[in-house]
């Protein structure tokens, strides 16, 4: 059995905290206030170790850096704001998914992405 290192629980204890996606940069900045002498490389060997376990997932949207995100999480999908590209959570899912696929097709998954402009971005009224 594999020992888990300091790096690997503040690198994991990150994920699970975020209310968001986070990129390799911003679990290193979060993570280096549980163990101070982590670097970039270290967080790409525990990134890299975490989605092997199946404990961490890649979440990849088009035109974005990888982000990644605990598997904790119950099922969800993500809204990007096209002025600080930052990605969010956005809790539960749509009904009837199944109901806009191709007559005679099924639906074993999905992801959907919405885009527009966050709250801290949106110019004020």
């Amino acid at each position: 059995m594999e020992r888990k290192t300091r790096q690997q629980e503040a690198i994991s204890l990150v994920l699970k905290e975020s209310d968001m996606p986070l990129t390799p940069q911003e679990v290193l900045l979060r993570a280096k206030k549980h163990v101070s002498n982590i670097g970039i490389a270290t967080v790409y060997r525990g990134l890299k170790r975490l989605l092997e376990l199946n404990l961490v997932a890649l979440v990849e949207i088009p035109g974005t850096p990888p982000h990644y995100e605990s598997t904790e999480k119950r099922h969800h999908h993500h809204f990007v704001c096209r002025s600080c590209e930052k990605i969010f959570d956005i809790d539960g899912c749509i009904d009837g998914v199944d109901n806009i696929a191709p007559k005679n097709f099924k639906v074993d998954s999905h992801e959907i992405t919405l885009y527009g402009i966050c709250v801290k971005c949106l110019p004020d009224s």
